[in-house]
C-alpha cells in the first residue's frame, strides 16, 4: 500500500483536521489551549487558526480572562460553515432534519406524502420544507442521508427491495442525486439507529453491540469493529425471517410477514397475546406499556411471555455473534422500558449459554433520523475539514 510523503501541506491539513474535530467536541478553545493539545506550538497554533479563520471554519466566541495581560480569545467551529440534512421516509410520513456542521438541529419538520410514489418529488419536497424553515437555501447543503425501511445494496447504495415503498428500487439514488444536484446516502433505517445509539444511546463509545428493532416489524443492527455489517447484498440484521420453533418456516419470502420470528413478536402476535391475557384498547406499545406500569396478574404474564418470545430472537443473535450489549428500541422496545429489557436478559440468560446485557434505548427523539444526521454530518465534515488548505 502507497503512503502518502509528510510534506508541509499534508502536515497542514492533518493538524487542521485534528484542530477541528477538537474544537468540536471540547471547544471552544484559546490557541494556547489548541497548541497544548495538538502538540503544536503556539506560533503555529496561530498560524493554524489564522488559516482556519480565512476560510471562514472557525471565529472568535469569546474571550478567557487570564492571570496577567490581556485576556486570551476562545476559538469556536462556525455553525454556518456547513450544513447537512437527514431524512426518514415511511409510507405514510416522511420527517426531515437540517443541522449546522456542529451537529445542531436547527429545524425538522414532518409531511404527508400523500400518496405520492415519486421518491425524487418526495424527497425534494421534504427538503425545500425543512430548508425553508430553517433558513438555509438548499445550495447550503453538504450531504443528505435518507433513511428507510428497505434493503440497500452495499455495492450500488440503492435499495434493492422495500416491501413498504415498492417505488424505491434501483436507479432511485442516481435520480435523487441528479434532482438535488448533490451526492445522496440511502440507508437502512436500523442501521441507522445503531449510529445513533452509539454516539448518543446506551452504546456511546462501544465499538461492539447489536440493536434489535422491536415493534410492528423486526430488525438488527450489528456494529462491530466500529464499523456497521451490512452483509454482501445488505441483508444482514433482517431478523423478521429468522426460524425459530413452534413457527412455520415462510412459504413466500415476497410477504415479509412470513418470516418465523416477525409472526412470533410481530404486530400481530403481540395484540393476540393482548388479547389472550384480556388486554384490550390502544396500540400495541400502549398495551406493552400499561403493562409494565402494573406488572401485577394478567399484566405480569403478559410482559414474561413478551421477553420470552424476544429473547429467542436475542439468544439466536448471541449464540452467533456473542455481543456484550443488545440494545431494545423500536415502538415495543421503548414502550417496555428498563423493565421489558431486564426480563429479555433473564430469558436469554436461562436458554443461552452467553449472557449479553440487555438495556433499552436512550437516544431521545427519532432515532433514525438521528442516525442520518450524524452520518451525514460525518460525510460534510471529511469533504470541508480536508479543504482547508490551497493545492
Amino acid at each position: 500500500m502507497s503512503r502518502r510523503p509528510g510534506t508541509p501541506r499534508l502536515l497542514r491539513q492533518l493538524n487542521d483536521r485534528a484542530a477541528l474535530e477538537l474544537l468540536l467536541s471540547d471547544g471552544p478553545l484559546t490557541r494556547a489551549e489548541l497548541g497544548e493539545r495538538t502538540g503544536l506550538s503556539k506560533v503555529t497554533a496561530g498560524q493554524l487558526l489564522a488559516r482556519l479563520e480565512g476560510r471562514g471554519l472557525v471565529a472568535p466566541v469569546g474571550e478567557q480572562a487570564g492571570g496577567r495581560g490581556p485576556n486570551a480569545a476562545l476559538y469556536g467551529v462556525v455553525p454556518s460553515s456547513a450544513y447537512v440534512a437527514g431524512l426518514v421516509v415511511l409510507p405514510d410520513r416522511v420527517t426531515a432534519g437540517v443541522a449546522d456542521i456542529t451537529g445542531e438541529l436547527i429545524a425538522q419538520i414532518a409531511v404527508d406524502p400523500n400518496g405520492h410514489g415519486d421518491p425524487v418529488r418526495i424527497v425534494h419536497n421534504a427538503l425545500q420544507r425543512v430548508c425553508q424553515t430553517a433558513r438555509v437555501s438548499m445550495a447550503q447543503l453538504r450531504a443528505c442521508v435518507i433513511g428507510t425501511r428497505g434493503v440497500v445494496d452495499p455495492r450500488t447504495g440503492d435499495v434493492r427491495f422495500s416491501f413498504d415503498l415498492p417505488s424505491w428500487h434501483e436507479g432511485v439514488l442516481a435520480a435523487l442525486s441528479a434532482s438535488l444536484r448533490r451526492p445522496v446516502v440511502i440507508e437502512n433505517d436500523v442501521n441507522l439507529a445503531v449510529i445513533a445509539e452509539r454516539e448518543h444511546g446506551a452504546a456511546r463509545g462501544l465499538s461492539d453491540f447489536v440493536l434489535v428493532w422491536a415493534g410492528i416489524g423486526q430488525g438488527l443492527g450489528v456494529m462491530f469493529g466500529g464499523r456497521l455489517h451490512r452483509g454482501s447484498s445488505g441483508g444482514a440484521g433482517e431478523i423478521g425471517w429468522l426460524p425459530v420453533p413452534g413457527e412455520p418456516l415462510p412459504v413466500d419470502v415476497g410477504e415479509p410477514q412470513s418470516g418465523s420470528f416477525q409472526r412470533l413478536v410481530g404486530g400481530e402476535a403481540i395484540a393476540g397475546l393482548a388479547a389472550a391475557n384480556g388486554l384490550t384498547g390502544g396500540t400495541i406499545s400502549e398495551q406493552v406499556a400499561a403493562a409494565v406500569a402494573d406488572p401485577s396478574g394478567a399484566n405480569g404474564d403478559f410482559i414474561e411471555e413478551v421477553a420470552g418470545r424476544l429473547a429467542i430472537g436475542v439468544a439466536a443473535v448471541t449464540v452467533v455473534l456473542d455481543p456484550g450489549l443488545v440494545v431494545l428500541t423500536g415502538d415495543v422496545g421503548r414502550s417496555g422500558g428498563k423493565a421489558l429489557a431486564v426480563k429479555v436478559e433473564e430469558a436469554v440468560a436461562r436458554i443461552c449459554p452467553s449472557r449479553p446485557q440487555v438495556r433499552v434505548t436512550e437516544v431521545e427523539g427519532d432515532p433514525v433520523l438521528r442516525g442520518a444526521i450524524l452520518a451525514a454530518l460525518e460525510r460534510a465534515r471529511e469533504e470541508v475539514f480536508t479543504s482547508t488548505v490551497d493545492t
